[in-house]
Order: C-alpha cells, then sequence, then structure tokens
C-alpha cells in the first residue's frame, strides 16, 4: 500500500506539469515585458533617444574669455593678465597615485592645504580630467620637474591666466581684487556666462564693472566617445575678451597720496572738479590684492582679519566719522542762501554758548573765546559758538535740506563697489531710528559737524568739488572709458558721460565763502596757515573730530588720552582757487588737530598733481 503511493505516476506527472507550464507563463510574460520594452526604445522614444546618443556624440566646450585691463589715466597698467604654471595630474593615467603625490612632494612645495583641493576636485571631475595639485609654480619648482618629469606618467605643466595687480597695495581699495567664484556666487551667476570661468571681481572697480570686464564666452564643439574622450573638434567659435578700462585716476598721484599719509591710518579722496573724476582714492593700511586672485592662505587671511588696523577695511569709501569743522563753510553758505546771516552780521563768542532758557555751556574749541565774529572770521578762526548759534536759527529741518543738496547723508554713486552711505541727521530720522524726538542742543551738535553727523571721506571730496565747481555737483567716477573691439577689430574708447545736477546758489555768497575758505591758509590767524604757498592759491577748511565726549567741566588734554582715543584729523581744500583743478579730503585718524596733521598731508597731494613733484619710487 504504501509503494503505491509512493509510486503515483500520475500525480507526479500533473505535478510536473503544473509547474512546466507556470514557468512557461512566466517566461512568455518576461519575453513579453522585454518585447515591449524594445517597442517602447524603438519606437515610442526614438526621437528623444537619437538626440542624446547625438549629445554624447557631439558636446559643446566653453572656451573662457580674456579679461580686460584696467589702466590709469597715463596708461599705466593696473591690472594685467599673467601666464599662472601649474601642475596638474590626470589620475587614471597615475598608476600609483600615493606613490605620485609623494614623489612631487620632492621636487615642489605641496601643503596641506593643496592636497585638500586636490581631493575636493578629484571626487568632482573625471578621472581623465587633469586636476591641479599646485598652482602658481616658481620658476625653479618647473625647471625641476622638466628634469624629473619623465618619472611621474599623467603629470604635466599647464598654464592659465591670472589676475596681477603690478602697484599692489596702493590700489588694493579703489580697484578691489579678483577671486574664486564661490557657492554662493554660483547661484546667482548665469551659468552659461560664467562656463570655464573660475574667478569674478570681489571688490572695487573689478566688481562694480564685472559685466564690461568679464567678456563674452566662446565654445568649441567636439566628438567625443562613449567615455568622454575628445576624439576631433568639429566647429569652434572663440570667445570674445571683456573690455579695457581706463579711469580718471593717476598712478602718480596715487603713489604720493600713499606716501603722504605714511604709517598713519587714514584715508584721501583727489577729484577733479571739472569732471568729477576721482584722481585718487586712498586708505591707509591697505593690503596686496595679489594674495586673494588664487586663494589667499589661512594665515594670511587671519592675519589681515584680526589686525587692529584693519587694513581690509576701505576708509575712503566706508568709513563714516564726525565731519567736524570742515562742514562750517557749507553750513556758512546755507546761512547766506536763505537770509538769516549777512556777512557782517557779528556775533560774540565768550568761549561758549548757551541756549535760551538753558544753563547748559556748548563750548567752543577756544575756551577764551573769539569775541566778536563775523562770518568770514567765523570760517578762518573755525569758531563754533558763531555757528551754534547760526545752525540754532536755521533749525535742524533747513539744515539739513540744505546740506542734502551736497550730498552729504547718501551714496554718492561712485562706480566702485562697497561704498557706504552717510548719516544727515533730521527729525526724521530720529523718529523713524529711535523712536525720538528731536532736541534743539542736538541742533547746535550738528552745526559743527559733530555727534550723530557721519559723512566718509568720499562725500566730503565730493561735496568740496561742488563748491569748488560753485554749485555744479557731478557724480564721482573712477572709470573714464571702456575699451573693446570696433567693428574693424581696432581698439576704440567709449567715454562714459557725466551725471551733473547745478545747485541755485547765488554767485555772490558762493564768492563770500570761497574768499573765506581760502584766508583759512592765507590769513595768518586761519587754522591752515602753514601750507600757505606762493605757486598757487588754496581754499581749505580744517577739522578736528571728537572720538569720545568730554564732560561739561573737563578738559581735553590729548597726552593724557590713548593713542586711539585722541581726536581725529580732518582737511577740505581745493586749488587754485582761481580755476579749481583739485578738490582733496584728507582723514587722519586719531591724528589730533586738523590743520596740524591733515592739511599738511593735503597739500603734498595737490604739490603732487599741480607742480608735477615726483612721488617716491614704488616698493
Amino acid at each position: 500500500m504504501v509503494e503505491s503511493i509512493l509510486k503515483d505516476h500520475a500525480r507526479e506527472s500533473r505535478l510536473f506539469a503544473n509547474r512546466a507550464m507556470l514557468a512557461g507563463v512566466l517566461v512568455f510574460a518576461a519575453i513579453a515585458m522585454v518585447a515591449a520594452r524594445l517597442v517602447q526604445l524603438q519606437i515610442g522614444s526614438h526621437a528623444q533617444l537619437s538626440t542624446r546618443s547625438r549629445d554624447n556624440q557631439v558636446q559643446l566646450m566653453p572656451l573662457p574669455p580674456t579679461r580686460g585691463l584696467i589702466y590709469d589715466a597715463d596708461g599705466v597698467l593696473l591690472a594685467n593678465n599673467y601666464p599662472s604654471y601649474s601642475l596638474e595630474i590626470i589620475p587614471e593615467k597615475a598608476p600609483d597615485l600615493e606613490t605620485t603625490l609623494a614623489g612631487l612632494g620632492e621636487l615642489v612645495t605641496i601643503e596641506e592645504q593643496d592636497l585638500l583641493r586636490f581631493e575636493r576636485l578629484r571626487e568632482q571631475r573625471r578621472r581623465f580630467v587633469g586636476i591641479p595639485i599646485r598652482t602658481a609654480l616658481e620658476p625653479e619648482e618647473i625647471a625641476r620637474f622638466a628634469v624629473d618629469g619623465h618619472r611621474f606618467p599623467g603629470v604635466a605643466i599647464r598654464v592659465r591666466p591670472l589676475r596681477t595687480y603690478p602697484l599692489g597695495e596702493y590700489t588694493a581699495h579703489v580697484l578691489g581684487y579678483l577671486g574664486r567664484i564661490n557657492e554662493r556666487e554660483l547661484e546667482r551667476l548665469d551659468a552659461s556666462s560664467y562656463a570655464g570661468t573660475h574667478h569674478i571681481g570681489k571688490s572695487g572697480v573689478e566688481k562694480f564693472h564685472e559685466d564690461r570686464l568679464h567678456g563674452t564666452v566662446g565654445f568649441q564643439q567636439v566628438e567625443v566617445n562613449a567615455k568622454g574622450r575628445i576624439l576631433r573638434m568639429l566647429k569652434q567659435q572663440p570667445p570674445r575678451a571683456g573690455q579695457d578700462l581706463r579711469l580718471y585716476l593717476s598712478s602718480r598721484l596715487q603713489r604720493a597720496a600713499h606716501a603722504a599719509l605714511g604709517e598713519r591710518r587714514g584715508a584721501i579722496v583727489a577729484i577733479d572738479p571739472r569732471t568729477g573724476g576721482v584722481l585718487a582714492l586712498v586708505s591707509r593700511p591697505g593690503f596686496n590684492p595679489n594674495l586673494f586672485v588664487d586663494g589667499i592662505g589661512a594665515a594670511d587671511y587671519q592675519a589681515l582679519r584680526d589686525s587692529p588696523d584693519k587694513p581690509l577695511f576701505n576708509r575712503a569709501m566706508r568709513g563714516r566719522y564726525p565731519p567736524g569743522s570742515t562742514v562750517k563753510p557749507f553750513i556758512a553758505l546755507g546761512g547766506l542762501e536763505a537770509g538769516i546771516v549777512s556777512p557782517s552780521d557779528a556775533k560774540w563768542c565768550p568761549g561758549y554758548y548757551r541756549l535760551p532758557g538753558h544753563r547748559h555751556k556748548y563750548r567752543c574749541w577756544n575756551r577764551w573765546g573769539h569775541g566778536s565774529t563775523a562770518l568770514k572770521k567765523a570760517i578762518v578762526q573755525s569758531c563754533d559758538v558763531y555757528f551754534y548759534q547760526l545752525a540754532h536759527a536755521m533749525g535742524i529741518d533747513r539744515l539739513h535740506d540744505f546740506l542734502a543738496g551736497f550730498g552729504f547723508g547718501a551714496r554718492t554713486g561712485i562706480d566702485v563697489a562697497g561704498e557706504r552711505g552717510g548719516l544727515l541727521p533730521s527729525r526724521a530720522w530720529k523718529k523713524r531710528a529711535r523712536a525720538q524726538v528731536w532736541f534743539p542742543g542736538e541742533t547746535l551738535i550738528v552745526g559743527i559737524g559733530q555727534g550723530t553727523f557721519l559723512a566718509t571721506p568720499l562725500q566730503l571730496a565730493a561735496a568740496t568739488a561742488a563748491l569748488a565747481a560753485r554749485g555744479r555737483f557731478i557724480r564721482p567716477r573712477v572709470v573714464r572709458a571702456a575699451g573693446g573691439d570696433g567693428a574693424d577689430g581696432a581698439e576704440t574708447e567709449r567715454p562714459f558721460p557725466a551725471r551733473v545736477r547745478q545747485l541755485p546758489l547765488s554767485s555772490r555768497n558762493l564768492d563770500r565763502i570761497i574768499d573765506a575758505m581760502s584766508k583759512v591758509v592765507a590769513s595768518a590767524r586761519g587754522t591752515a596757515k602753514h601750507i600757505r604757498t606762493d605757486a598757487y592759491r588754496i581754499a581749505g577748511k580744517t577739522g578736528t573730530a571728537q572720538v569720545f565726549s568730554v564732560k561739561q567741566n573737563a578738559r581735553y588734554r590729548e597726552s593724557e588720552v590713548a593713542e586711539r582715543m585722541r581726536d581725529h584729523a580732518l582737511f577740505v581744500a581745493f586749488a587754485p582757487v582761481e580755476d579749481p583743478r583739485i578738490a582733496v579730503a584728507v582723514i587722519v585718524e586719531n591724528g589730533g588737530h586738523g590743520g596740524a596733521v591733515a592739511a599738511p598731508v593735503a597739500r603734498r597731494v595737490m604739490d603732487s598733481y599741480l607742480l608735477h613733484t615726483p612721488p617716491p619710487a614704488t616698493r
């Protein structure tokens, strides 16, 4: 009985047939699915896959353009492109990468940051693409590799253009610098416009005029194999180089201004009142922009970032200082224009001023007082009491509106990236910023350029240039013209038009203010009498800006104050008085008195420009 059950052939046959049928159904289903997929690929997706196939076979490779050059007013090259030699490794051709890296380290200097960058790029690129292990090779390193390079398969020296700034720190703050494109910039850039480009303007002229300097990317149409290797070039459209820029800036004057400041912290801005062209823009201390082009080292950047002197900070365009007495000529002009004061109106200066009904004394810098003081004497000897009374009579609203006409409290609109606006206080500003009412005493402080009134050296220079041009305010510009390839291939220059607005000022009142400013230098009692010269006439105004407030009954003694807490020294001027060709604003941080410190600096700058005195040799 048991034997018959074990040998049930009919049951075994049925089971085998069922399994065979199931297997057949599964195989048929699989074949049907494959067939359906083949039909879909061959018919339904034919057009799309054909396009992809052609794209795999023919590719477009970007050709980065050559960046435009930057020249000064005399044709001196300020920003150039130079060939930089880098050592590159093609990973798939280097049989033993670790051994290769170790051997290369005996020929050239390879630091930890070079290895980290190499590993990062190796993860992003294909194995047959060259990856730099060292950039900016020294001539000795190139020579050593030329001798022993045969021992390193897959390693070669490549050349690529890099930016260089021949004058280094002399032009760092005005030109800015080029640097590697970071992730944040990649998000906002047009990928097609920057294909193959690794650098972009980071600050200064380089950033503001990036569109002109960058140029237009070209391309190569190449045939590649399945692995992406280039087999042959089919078509090429060369890139179009960026436009060259010619500046109003004079490198000779720039170096002279740099030397005039010496080792002191401060800024100088010089403008041509006739054109609005910036002749010099200096911020001290500076930095070497060449360090940033191909990636600054961590130690170098930390030293610049942590320096108490803040060499990366552009004092000329971003430094906001109380303008001090340098604004007194503008306030006096405002009083004349409003009919609040006349040139002959005399006010008594006992060394202090009190608001009607108040006991608080607003002191004059001359604690003994100036006695009877009219407008010219008030400017020449910088009498604070006169301007306390004038500011009180004008009121903050009228004072604010008149000074705003000369550009105080706003950006000048200069064509250099990074400008910061000043602060011209008003009732509306205080209510908006501090939710407080305006007090009469604050108007007095604004009247002598102190308190919350802040201006940049660039704003002071632009306002002084407008005064020299008799109310003709021209937006400051560093770039005079852009050059490019004309239709015939010849280089052409396209000058930028000046943006001008005329302030409605009385010619007679302007004469009075300019005459008083000339006496600041020419008069024996003038606060800038030490820079008087027979070579040309100077109109100027000194200023001293407090870093901290002095108590009511206390006296400021410079010798007892820490150096970085001492007053700032300021001076604004233009010359020659009869036909102004240069307007200058100078600030020397913690320098003390404007007449003793800042005025001589301005005089050296004007001498260099008007008398063509040679600047010191470039270091």
